[in-house]
């Protein structure tokens, strides 16, 4: 079976509607043999108005409806996304190249934070505050927002969206996703997924609560300038986010912004190596170096560099490349040949600089449109560019320290800060790296690696990735708004700070 004819098999039982797939200008590839799989209809960006005006009626209905049972909508739609984890995580295999566990993996994703939304809706709550003013009672109340932007990339293409809607949704909100245009197909499939869901919940839900816009820059655009879109959830480059902020702070409105991750781990003299190596290879070389908490930079003791670099150098030789969908392999395909030029071009430079290259080529495999490569390490005598720069493919640069002051340097001295993680067993070294003056990121690890992160954390980081927090914790506040409300249950009206202003 052809991944086309599997990947309309899949749609199908997903419940898109099979016209949709065909007759479009949006020609969609999968990466695994870089065949077409559909070809859709792009939006207009007027189109796209109309779809954000529709959602804000949904909003202002869905507001009134309690929270917890707002809850029980997203209840039903974790339902419905286990009844198809598997449909749906094969699909995130066709569209991205992701091996299969890694696809069903981000559907699991999805569950946990459907999970996790749904206690939440139960637990919304504002403070009871002291007051100086005697009979009087202070409080905060936190209240639905709006409608609710996202703009996913294409390496998460249903995650992120399930990270930012489930609360969403709890807290009132109506969404309109504009998801990446190399990965729309599984962007049809959630919204499928989510009317059966709005379906077996019932009237109370109102049509429109989630949009999804198929296009492209023009598109998205919309929903950054649109008035009546209060917050913009948007994942993608730095490049991007440096738009996308400053125009949305031009009209005061929210921005969650998941940009960039040059991410570093550091290797210690006391480290336990069996657990460093396993831990740096899936941080490094799992879905073809192309998540945000990719490892891209390895900080090694050079009383250790010895021990662990020859044994990573040969994990990286004997690492299974290869087509997702068939057999045992690994690491997947780069989603296309932008990404594989970006690889090989910074792979030069870090020559050029001086550095010792491992892997890097490509791997043929009988699809001229679909990009393997053998991941990628890098031995550098310092960190000059490229290695201070993000490239958003199976790169690993590695360095040796000499003291740990020299360690947290180089670990803070680039622009982004999304992930980190140390391996040592000192103490002091660990806290340390969890202090003040340790890791600058948002995410800092301890024996475990950058990559992946459960959903009960707030996810996101500092610098040039944004300062944007999605997911778990206290990030459902960046989707409602506060209110500070004063109560005077007393028959007198005494002012704050003292104040006297009498008048007859």
């Amino acid at each position: 079976m052809t991944v086309a004819k599997e990947t309309a098999e899949l749609l199908a039982k997903l419940g898109v509607d099979k016209a949709v797939l065909s007759g479009g200008d949006l020609q969609v590839r999968s990466p695994v043999t870089g065949e077409v799989i559909a070809s859709l209809k792009q939006m207009s960006a007027a189109e796209a108005g109309k779809a954000v005006d529709a959602a804000h009626e949904a909003f202002k209905a869905w507001r009134l409806v309690p929270g917890p049972k707002r809850g029980e909508l997203v209840r039903l739609l974790g339902e419905e996304l286990r009844a198809h984890k598997t449909e749906l995580g094969r699909l995130v295999s066709i569209e991205v190249g992701k091996i299969p566990s890694e696809g069903l993996g981000e559907v699991q994703e999805m569950i946990d934070i459907c999970d996790f939304a749904v206690g939440l809706s139960r637990q919304l709550y504002g403070l009871t505050i002291a007051t100086e003013r005697p009979g009087h009672r202070m409080m905060e109340t936190w209240h639905p927002l709006g409608v609710i932007g996202v703009i996913s990339a294409f390496n998460f293409p249903v995650a992120v969206w399930s990270w930012n809607s489930a609360l969403a949704l709890v807290c009132g909100d109506s969404v309109v996703w504009k998801p990446s245009e190399k990965t729309p197909l599984t962007a049809l499939a959630c919204e499928a997924i989510f009317a059966r869901a709005v379906k077996r919940f019932g009237a109370d839900a109102p049509n429109d609560l989630l949009k999804v816009l198929i296009g492209d820059r023009a598109v998205g655009e919309v929903l950054v300038d649109h008035p009546k879109v209060p917050l913009v959830s948007a994942t993608g480059s730095t490049r991007m986010g440096r738009e996308v902020g400053p125009r949305l702070a031009k009209r005061f409105a929210r921005a969650v912004l998941e940009l960039g991750g040059n991410n570093a781990g550091i290797v210690t003299p006391t480290a336990d190596l069996d657990m460093a190596l396993r831990a740096i290879a899936f941080g490094a070389m799992g879905t073809a170096g192309q998540r945000c908490t990719t490892l891209r930079r390895l900080i090694v003791h050079e009383s250790v560099y010895d021990q662990l670099v020859p044994r990573l150098k040969k994990a990286y030789e004997s690492v299974s490349v290869g087509n997702p969908l068939e057999g045992k392999a690994l690491v997947g395909p780069l989603i296309d040949k932008a990404a594989f030029d970006g690889m090989q071009k910074a792979l030069k430079e870090a020559e050029a600089h001086g550095g010792k290259v491992t892997g890097g080529a490509r791997v043929e495999n009988g699809h001229p449109d679909a990009y393997y490569v053998h991941p990628a390490l890098v031995e550098m005598p310092s960190q000059v560019s490229p290695v201070t720069e993000e490239t958003f493919a199976p790169i690993l640069y590695v360095m040796k320290y000499k003291d740990f002051d020299e360690a947290l340097d180089l670990h803070n001295a680039v622009g982004a800060g999304l992930s980190s993680s140390i391996f040592t067993r000192d103490i002091m070294e660990s806290e340390r790296f969890l202090s003040a003056e340790g890791s600058d990121c948002g995410i800092a690890n301890v024996n475990i690696g950058t990559s992946g992160a459960e959903i009960g954390g707030a996810f996101g980081g500092e610098k040039e990735t944004g300062g944007g927090r999605e997911s778990g914790s206290d990030a459902w506040k960046a989707y409602m708004r506060r209110a500070t409300n004063t109560v005077n249950y007393s028959t007198a009206l005494p002012l704050a700070q003292g104040v006297s202003f009498d008048i007859d």
